[in-house]
């Protein structure tokens, strides 16, 4: 993988690609909140040699840092598909981890018809329908919530509460060694006060390509697996659980989910034929 940088007017993205070639599917890795790129090392490692790979440390994560934290999830959809186009790449597989599943519904909902699949990961949906008004302002109360713990308690937090194994819970304990405990607040109130605004936006958010929802049985982020159900039925869109995984499924089993995923991309190409 090649380190590349794309220069915003907020700060510098640092993102990641193989040899990108025009004959073959692209894979857009996109990482949820204060994770950064290497939480998707094992599908990187599983499809490398068969795909085009993009992923990146979103804007004020890991390398993609300074930061200012002063835009939106719509933002982080613009200078996604800028990216795209730096590289010449069209109708990508968006493949989003939490945070990033909502990244890939506003790159839906801001570039219709520019998406070739979408694989959500332990994420939600984003139409107002969905949540409460209770729900919506508890996320903008992050950040001082955050504060009210201890740095400590903060970081058992955020590797226990995500991941079941010992893999998954060491590389979130990794992302949170590169924070300090007013970086991680900071960066997680700006995370969650604009998935609030971009739930009260109450846009269609449509979901236009082939989906398909990956949520771990014992995910213990908020109401994520409530969540899923109802969109999986509410928008006929096909849901796989996935044992003994936590919040971050494709860290806990990642053989399961890098074979839901190659399985997804075949019927893909199925279906194009």
């Amino acid at each position: 993988m090649t380190e590349k940088t794309f220069i915003t007017s907020s700060g510098t993205i640092h993102y990641w690609t193989n040899e990108i070639r025009y004959d073959r599917d692209t894979l857009v890795f996109l990482p949820g909140l204060t994770a950064d790129h290497h939480l998707f090392d094992m599908q990187t490692e599983a499809f490398i040699t068969e795909k085009n790979i993009l992923t990146w440390d979103a804007p004020g994560h890991a390398a993609s840092r300074p930061f200012q934290l002063n835009f939106s999830l719509m933002d982080k959809a613009g200078w996604l598909h800028e990216i795209l186009q730096k590289e010449g790449i069209t109708l990508p597989v968006l493949v989003g981890q939490s945070m990033g599943g909502y990244v890939a519904q506003c790159f839906m909902e801001k570039y219709p018809g520019e998406t070739g699949g979408f694989v959500s990961i332990d994420s939600a949906p984003l139409k107002r329908s969905y949540v409460t008004g209770a729900e919506i302002w508890a996320l903008k109360k992050t950040e001082p919530m955050y504060r009210a713990f201890p740095w400590k308690v903060l970081r058992k937090l955020g590797s226990n509460g995500c991941s079941t194994t010992e893999y998954g819970r060491t590389l979130m304990n990794r992302f949170l060694d590169s924070y300090t405990k007013d970086e991680y607040c900071r960066l997680a109130g700006h995370g969650m006060k604009m998935l609030a605004e971009a739930m009260e936006a109450a846009l269609p958010y449509a979901v236009d390509c082939p989906a398909l929802l990956i949520c771990g049985e014992k995910d213990q982020a908020g109401s994520a697996k409530s969540y899923n159900r109802r969109w999986a039925r509410k928008e006929n869109l096909p849901i796989c659980w996935i044992r003994d995984a936590g919040h971050n499924a494709n860290t806990d089993k990642p053989e399961e989910v890098n074979r839901l995923i190659r399985e997804f991309i075949l019927r893909l190409g199925d279906d194009s034929k």
